[in-house]
């Protein structure tokens, strides 16, 4: 093993130990192998790299294998401690504190190196805290949309991954079973324990050295949840996921745990076989989706948008919108614009009230899906929308596509007819008289949203503006 294998700070405390063991001083040490006490401190110290000849020199004088010399490991728990605390120092996140820095001494007690080496992991956890803020989330979750977007919202890896783990558990067709998850599990050397006392906050504990993951009590027989959260847990050791070193990996690794969980509990090759003979029929329906495999609304609506595009040849988008009408999750690439704020993020931003995912709560049959036509100036959307209702308040689940594809949808007969008159700022949360007359010279909160906006428009969509005030708006952001 080479000298520049090994940490040399580490490689320093080694030769230090073992110095000590043979109760020897640096001048000592030093006329064995050939060097000034001076220089084989400068080495002890981690200051400087010895030659190869110097690192055998030394492990003879020393009586000790060169390769346990080199070994990676401090030679004790002070010498880990020193170690630890040597590297923190020399961070940039303590530098920039324009703090000194403290030289551990032979005498400097245990309890006081300790402290100081605790007070540098909680500055450590603070910043990677502060990692999420704000700001950081939005801008991790923008890029992260827009990447799946350009990828159709298909991960043909975890597709493939999935195919294989749903055929090794003995799964023909129909719904994923607990009986299959739990095969799943056991191939992974996992068994799934069902517990009454998770933190509230926590969907599932894996223990890796005993290989169990816990799940709360399975008090709903065949419920999608419990398999979902069974699924993830897996997710995670089959994609080999590491702690995550920022919030938009973080963000990426959940993604794909739930992409992976979705993509068992509604395979592909079944998937696609009952979506495409339902887009045969004309009776697309997310509402026979879920029912077919025994899925959530929600869960059955971003399934599709991972097939649509990749298997069945068209455009979408989803939305879940809360009760008062902020976005909390979307996808598109069918152009429609969604509301942005000036870091393109999307979520918090209110939709339109004309756009099914809010007038869905004034229809008084919710059992069912609601369908809509909405007018828009980027053109004319269908969308199917299902409303329901948790302890935090009401929300709506859609999904739509452009007029031309609707003719493949359960619900494109519907008389349901709306135009979106605003670009979804601050007019979306008052009265629809006062939206149309702030929409002159409002700008467009994405001019890439808005850039496939000149379809025709019906004349008078936008009541109080001239027709060719509007075309200018429209060209002008296209143009950009």
């Amino acid at each position: 093993m080479s000298p520049q294998a090994s940490d040399l700070i580490t490689l320093g405390h080694r030769i230090r130990h073992f110095r000590g063991e043979r109760g020897l001083t640096l001048d000592q040490l030093g006329e064995r192998v050939s060097l000034a006490g001076s220089q084989l401190s400068l080495i002890e110290n981690g200051r400087r790299e010895p030659k190869l000849s110097t690192l055998q020199d030394l492990a003879g004088a020393l009586s000790v294998d060169l390769a346990e010399l080199l070994r990676r490991e401090a030679p004790n728990n002070r010498a880990a401690l020193e170690i630890e605390l040597d590297r923190a120092q020399k961070n940039p996140l303590y530098g920039a504190l324009g703090l000194p820095v403290v030289k551990v001494t032979k005498g400097m007690p245990l309890p006081a190196l300790e402290s100081l080496l605790g007070l540098h992991r909680e500055l450590s956890r603070r910043a990677s805290e502060a990692i999420a803020t704000p700001e950081e989330a939005r801008r991790a979750n923008t890029e992260l949309r827009e990447r799946m977007r350009e990828q159709d919202n298909y991960v043909p890896e975890i597709e493939e991954l999935v195919e294989e783990r749903v055929r090794a558990s003995g799964h023909v067709s129909g719904a994923l079973t607990h009986r299959e998850v739990s095969v799943m599990a056991d191939q992974l050397g996992f068994s799934l324990i069902y517990v009454n006392d998770l933190p509230n906050s926590t969907r599932s504990v894996t223990d890796l050295a005993n290989g169990r993951i816990y799940l709360p009590p399975a008090s709903i027989p065949g419920g999608h949840g419990l398999r979902s959260m069974a699924l993830q847990a897996m997710g995670h050791r089959l994609l080999g996921h590491e702690r995550p070193g920022s919030y938009a990996e973080f963000l990426w690794q959940r993604l794909e745990i739930n992409y992976f969980a979705a993509a068992c509990l509604m395979p592909r090759e079944a998937s696609v076989a009952f979506l495409s003979n339902a887009k045969q029929e004309r009776e697309l329906s997310v509402e026979d989706f879920r029912d077919t495999f025994g899925v959530t609304h929600e869960a059955a609506a971003l399934r599709l948008t991972n097939l649509a595009t990749s298997h069945l040849d068209m455009t979408l988008h989803f939305l879940r919108v809360n009760g008062d009408g902020a976005l909390q999750k979307g996808y598109e690439n069918d152009d429609l614009p969604f509301p942005v704020d000036v870091t393109g993020s999307i979520e918090g931003q209110y939709v339109c009230k004309q756009w099914s995912a809010r007038s869905a709560f004034t229809h008084t049959n919710r059992t069912t899906e609601y369908y809509q036509y909405t007018d828009t100036p980027a053109g004319t959307f269908w969308s199917a929308t299902q409303t329901g209702s948790t302890d935090a308040g009401e929300f709506s689940i859609s999904v739509g596509v452009p007029f031309a594809q609707a003719k493949w949808f359960r619900g494109r007969e519907t008389t349901q007819r709306t135009v979106s008159r605003c670009p979804h700022e601050s007019c979306c949360r008052r009265p629809n008289s006062e939206a149309s007359a702030r929409w002159a010279g409002r700008a467009w909160p994405s001019a890439r949203l808005h850039a496939h906006v000149l379809s025709p428009l019906p004349s008078g969509t936008f009541p109080g503006v001239d027709d060719s005030e509007v075309y200018a708006f429209l060209e002008a952001h296209a143009a950009e």
